[in-house]
């Protein structure tokens, strides 16, 4: 087997060298290497505590959305597995895509990625219940593997502490509540925090494997392929300067990243007979890349020409101008490479829309590398300051997730 092959970091910390970016496993009296499953519990062990941390977290967020709809008189449940997106996978999953690209504005199933509802379909066969609680509980599940894939990137990177804060961070942005709805937000994560790591380690064709899982999952999984690629050219040009060697796991990963996202975008193109048919489902959707103006236009009118904005369009602007003040936070840190990919692609995509503009917080939602900068000054603040600014995140998201729920009149 030949040796791992360090991934460029832009002057990061070095990668562990032990695939689990931790101590070496365990080894008996013969020398044997202990086995996987050994190795998979001591990292579940070592992970526990952000993992209780994320659940702690969703669970006050759902209880206070319980509470609030409780006293609106509104079920809980639809808001969690059957509205807005959940009802278009519900809808593929019954009856699979369209046929024809149409003329109708925003009716068009084509624009959404067939990983997440074809897996509620196939195990909803061998689990009992509705599809719509299959869905919402691959989406938890996810969730909690999304939230160790955090917490793995955050631990390999800047310590354990480190970790277990960017977890909880992420548990707690405003739109986190979408983590536990019939939404591919969480799949999406898992995906992209696991292939992110992958790449950190030197585990090329695990980061290409889980890059093509995202790019089956979202729009946004082109974010996820160009990191793994991107990354992979670059260590593999620097492999061949410095040491004079070819790696092909290399080479075989950086093509196979994007497979997912382009398979996905040429089938549609099949499907319609037009080679641009998946633009072409966007646009129905309003959904086109204009450089940035539309968002720049709607910051400024919801921030100075607006005398009484809505609340949630609010919070929206500012977690877009935060997303981009952190990733500049994260350039300066000089995050690894693969990070500043994924996050800057998914920004460009993001602020450079001009589509819809109130789901844009809930699209930066696996952005999670952004709030590193957030995490390793937190980890160096005072226990108290540290106390202090996890509770006013735990209020500021689990607010904004039941205002976003039950206030507003829109999808999340």
């Amino acid at each position: 087997m030949p040796p791992t092959t360090p991934t460029p970091t832009l002057g990061g910390p070095t990668p562990a060298p032990h695939p689990l970016g931790e101590t070496p496993p365990l080894t008996d009296r013969t020398g044997t290497r202990a086995t996987r499953a050994t190795r998979a519990r001591e990292a579940l062990t070592h992970a526990t505590p952000a993992l209780l941390a994320y659940l702690a977290v969703r669970t006050t967020t759902l209880l206070l959305l319980t509470v609030w709809a409780h006293h609106e008189h509104e079920p809980v449940w639809p808001i969690l597995a059957t509205q807005w997106d959940a009802d278009w996978y519900l809808g593929i999953a019954d009856h699979g895509y369209a046929h024809d690209l149409g003329t109708r504005y925003d009716a068009n199933n084509l624009a959404f990625f067939p990983l997440y509802p074809y897996l509620m379909k196939a195990i909803a066969v061998i689990t009992p219940g509705s599809r719509a609680s299959t869905g919402l509980a691959i989406a938890v599940v996810s969730s909690f593997v999304a939230a160790w894939g955090v917490f793995k990137v955050g631990d390999h990177l800047h310590g354990r502490r480190t970790g277990i804060l960017l977890t909880t961070l992420w548990a707690a942005l405003p739109a986190g509540l979408v983590q536990w709805m019939g939404y591919t937000e969480s799949l999406f994560t898992a995906c992209a925090a696991w292939s992110l790591y992958a790449v950190l380690t030197g585990r090329w064709l695990s980061a290409a494997t889980l890059a093509v899982c995202a790019g089956l999952t979202r729009p946004t999984g082109i974010a996820v392929a160009a990191a793994v690629s991107l990354t992979g050219l670059l260590t593999l040009l620097l492999t061949l300067r410095r040491h004079h060697r070819f790696e092909p796991r290399v080479l075989a990963a950086a093509i196979v990243a994007p497979l997912g996202w382009c398979g996905y975008v040429g089938w549609v193109g099949l499907r319609v007979g037009r080679w641009d048919g998946y633009f072409a489902v966007q646009r129905l959707w309003h959904n086109e890349l204009d450089g940035g103006g539309y968002t720049l236009r709607r910051m400024r009118e919801l921030l100075l020409n607006n005398p009484t904005p809505q609340l949630f369009l609010v919070m929206v602007t500012l977690t877009l101008l935060a997303a981009a003040v952190l990733f500049v936070l994260s350039v300066w840190d000089r995050q690894p490479f693969a990070l500043l990919v994924f996050t800057g692609v998914l920004l460009v995509i993001v602020l450079g829309s001009a589509g819809v503009y109130f789901p844009r917080a809930r699209f930066l939602l696996p952005a999670f590398p952004l709030l590193l900068p957030l995490a390793l000054h937190l980890s160096r603040a005072s226990a108290r300051y540290r106390a202090l600014m996890l509770t006013a995140a735990l209020t500021c998201g689990g607010y904004g997730s039941a205002y976003m729920a039950l206030v507003w009149p829109a999808a999340p």
